[in-house]
């Protein structure tokens, strides 16, 4: 049977990621901080007759992640998918920071944004090669590209969320190294930025984001979904375009 697990899974993309994996996995575990949103969610998708089950996982927490990874070990003793969904922007609603570098967005945003998706493919990566086809997809965005940050013609030169667009081209760095470090085995490693998607990572997303979580889905669901004969250690948007 073939398992899959996506963090932050209790709303927003992450939601419409295991909604869309579970109608071609065997099983999807809806992993989430808080234990009641884990299992509203997957009381959710139940309901609609989805092989889903949750599991309680704070991606910040290292004993937490590692009580997980040895969770699934015990109840499925694999792992096929790895999406790591969970991100947060705090600089959203930071209205007055200590300056334009401000060290406790950093702090905070770089704990769920990059050790987070380390520590989670970390604990989860034994469970992973022992999948014929291991998959792992880390949530990126192309607002962190360095390509785009330093293009004036760039729709994305303007933003300025150093804490969050950092963190991104870090897990984009994470993702290059990791399929590099596994490409002697059948494990594929992607970065995939899904659009600017109605979500409540930012105020105003949902009002004025063109990307529904579902269209979000479709694009990490091909990345979680690659052929054998497809390239690893890639940056995929919805086009399909390689931007890192």
């Amino acid at each position: 049977m073939k398992i899959a697990l996506v963090t932050g899974a209790n709303r927003g993309i992450g939601l419409a990621v295991a909604r869309r994996l579970a109608r071609e996995c065997g099983h999807v575990i809806v992993a989430a901080r808080r234990p009641e949103a884990g299992a509203e969610a997957a009381a959710r998708l139940s309901g609609d007759g989805l092989p889903v089950s949750s599991l309680t996982m704070d991606v910040t927490d290292a004993a937490s992640v590692r009580a997980a990874a040895a969770e699934v070990a015990q109840r499925f003793g694999h792992l096929d998918v790895l999406v790591n969904n969970a991100g947060i922007l705090p600089e959203a609603t930071n209205t007055d920071p200590a300056e334009v570098l401000d060290l406790a967005m950093f702090e905070q945003t770089y704990a769920t944004n990059v050790l987070g998706p380390v520590a989670v493919t970390e604990a989860f990566l034994p469970l992973i090669r022992k999948s014929p086809a291991g998959r792992i997809v880390n949530v990126s965005s192309t607002v962190g590209s360095l390509a785009h940050q330093t293009d004036p013609n760039s729709p994305w030169h303007s933003m300025i969320v150093p804490a969050y667009q950092s963190s991104k081209a870090a897990l984009n760095a994470v993702t290059i190294v990791l399929a590099k470090a596994l490409a002697d085995t059948t494990i594929k490693v992607t970065s995939v930025c899904p659009g600017w998607v109605q979500t409540d990572l930012a105020p105003g997303n949902k009002e004025q984001a063109p990307v529904t979580p579902e269209d979000a889905a479709e694009v990490i669901a091909h990345a979680a979904t690659l052929g054998a004969a497809d390239a690893t250690g890639t940056f995929i948007d919805a086009a399909g375009a390689v931007t890192w």
